[in-house]
């Protein structure tokens, strides 16, 4: 049993158009049902245009509107991190995954306000994102570690992530989700 994430989200990535964006996602889109979940990216500065035949969008809500989207990964600088949450929660998706690191504390502070009474939930940020094994991943992680099982993985450190996936998946238990 997966949590949070199962096979079918409507992801948008925010910050899809840059280096760290484009390469994530690409690895993203190759794993599991993957090509399937990336529904729409976010630039302002490229709406209109698209990337691995993912259409771009100028905003967070109107890629939702427009493509359904439930989920963002953000995927920008630590000065522009804070307003890609805010974005996602403003936009009433369920989720919004955080992988960068760095955020000034009265930005995330901004943001807790912003997330309190709404049905957003933030995974991160400073994190490596959320993977259901054979199904979905969203984030950095790498997905070739990770086996379908058992074992639920919880972490605040992405490296200690990936040596508790590493081992439950030698010792043949798998994962059902890890975040």
């Amino acid at each position: 049993m997966s949590i949070i994430l199962n096979k079918n989200p409507r992801i948008i990535p925010k910050g899809i158009t840059g280096k760290t964006g484009q390469f994530h996602t690409e690895k993203c889109q190759e794993y599991a049902n993957g090509k399937n979940c990336f529904v729409a990216g976010v630039n302002p500065k490229k709406a209109g245009e698209s990337i691995f035949n993912i259409p771009i969008y100028a905003s967070v809500k109107e890629a939702a509107q427009q493509a359904g989207a439930t989920v963002s990964v953000i995927y920008v600088p630590p000065a522009g991190a804070a307003d890609g949450i805010w974005e996602a929660v403003e936009a009433d998706l369920d989720m919004a995954i955080c992988i960068t690191e760095g955020i000034p504390v009265l930005d995330m502070m901004r943001v807790q306000r912003a997330l309190d009474g709404s049905k957003s939930r933030l995974i991160g940020p400073n994190c490596p994102g959320v993977i259901t094994p054979d199904a979905c991943k969203i984030g950095i992680m790498p997905g070739h570690i990770h086996k379908r099982g058992s074992c639920g993985v919880l972490s605040r450190s992405g490296t200690l992530t990936y040596e508790a996936v590493k081992q439950t998946t030698d010792l043949g238990l798998g994962q059902s989700s890890a975040v």
